[in-house]
């Protein structure tokens, strides 16, 4: 497979790590977090509304540029090297990818009332005029079409739906002005799924910022009570939703790889940094061989990520909108990656920085929180492990059909 960047996937990386190095530094971060539970609307205004990175992967029918996977991670990279405080995740990757697994094919004249809902919202999402999240679980992504945590019900009535239920913990929730609800169709005996578009301004819909260990990505608990949609509302039902709910997750694991990535490579600089002005014994401690394993060892990790997570990201484009298992396969082995990667960059910055690196006043320890936290996001590494180790691809059809079978019998077809 071929893993070099395009000239324009170059500069949009680029472009993002020259806006996100002046924007969002890391007084503005502890700004954001200070003030302001998180959330940095002056970088929401300047990255969704002037630069239009919301609608980078938005397809054009929506509005958006449909630059596909690459583009997105090279972003979600640049993100996460800088721990940005906007709903980017939620807005761009979580929400924007579930709509657009909802708009239908524009080119059928009998496109549904759900299929234009959802690509009305798709356009104000890439036009950086609406903030959205979506309200799933956050375990492994292979349990999202299973819809078994849906605690929404939706009534069905003459002028729409009425939804109720509680929704424990929203990511980006706090400051979505849309929420898209999977449900639970009460008048339905089969108990079907449907996805449903709610506007946070609707009476009925009470918010409540949670406090997690990561203070730059904020979480909302939300309940519903006896909120009414119009039938447009009502996006997609049954199969099509769990499929929407599937894939999302499965995007939304790859692209909180590449956020992942870059906080592990931005750990790597900052020790890079530190080790290089620290002296110790009239040298740089920079100088010592045992600082210069530890962080090769860093670079390691960091290398084989970013191996991972492009390659996942190029196999997701080759796919155009046709998900395998053995692309699942790809996203679960960078998301895993990803999770050790950040993970030990971030504990041997606070390690390397000495007495100091757990402070507040320096910044490992903002790193290391968001590394915890996102390693038990849409997948851990046990979790992506123990399902690549329960499921064979099936390589001959190379459709997205997968076989159980147990772990040793996979390490045996491997080698």
């Amino acid at each position: 497979m071929d893993l070099v960047l395009t000239e324009e996937q170059v500069m949009i990386r680029d472009s993002a790590a020259e806006v996100l190095a002046q924007q969002s530094a890391s007084a503005d971060v502890r700004r954001a977090i200070a003030r302001h539970a998180g959330y940095d609307a002056a970088l929401w205004q300047t990255v969704a509304a002037e630069l239009g990175w919301c609608g980078l992967s938005v397809p054009e029918h929506a509005g958006g540029a449909g630059l596909g996977a690459t583009a997105l991670v090279l972003l979600m990279e640049q993100l996460g090297a800088r721990l940005a405080c906007v709903p980017y995740f939620g807005t761009a990757v979580l929400a924007a990818q579930a709509l657009a697994r909802c708009t239908g094919d524009p080119a059928e004249a009998d496109a549904d009332e759900g299929s234009e809902e959802a690509v009305r919202w798709l356009a104000r999402i890439a036009a950086g005029e609406t903030r959205a999240a979506l309200a799933i679980g956050h375990a492994a992504p292979s349990d999202a079409g299973e819809c078994q945590a849906v605690s929404v019900e939706a009534h069905e009535t003459p002028d729409g739906f009425r939804l109720s239920g509680t929704l424990a913990a929203v990511l980006d929730g706090v400051m979505a002005d849309l929420l898209l609800v999977p449900a639970r169709l009460a008048n339905n005996d089969s108990g079907e799924i449907a996805l449903f578009a709610v506007e946070t301004a609707q009476a009925g819909v009470a918010r409540t910022p949670l406090a997690t260990l990561d203070t730059t990505r904020a979480f909302a608990g939300i309940v519903l009570d006896d909120v009414q949609v119009m039938p447009a509302a009502c996006l997609a039902r049954g199969v099509a939703v769990r499929r929407a709910l599937t894939e999302t997750a499965w995007l939304a694991a790859l692209g909180l790889a590449a956020e992942q990535l870059g906080g592990a490579q931005q750990c790597l600089d900052l020790t890079l940094a530190y080790t290089a002005e620290r002296v110790q014994f009239g040298r740089a401690i920079a100088s010592f061989q045992a600082v210069k394993h530890r962080c090769a060892e860093m670079l390691v990790a960091v290398e084989a990520a970013r191996s991972a997570v492009l390659g996942a990201a190029a196999a997701w484009d080759a796919a155009q909108g046709v998900p395998t298992a053995a692309l699942y396969a790809d996203i679960a082995v960078a998301k895993a990656s990803a999770n050790d990667a950040f993970r030990f960059c971030a504990q041997e910055a606070i390690q390397l920085h000495g007495g100091v690196g757990f402070t507040w006043e320096y910044d490992p320890q903002l790193y290391f929180k968001r590394a915890q936290a996102s390693g038990a996001l849409f997948g851990s590494t046990s979790q992506l492990y123990g399902w690549l180790a329960g499921h064979v691809i099936d390589g001959a059809s190379g459709n997205a059909a997968v076989e159980p079978t147990s772990a040793a019998a996979l390490a045996g077809a491997n080698a």
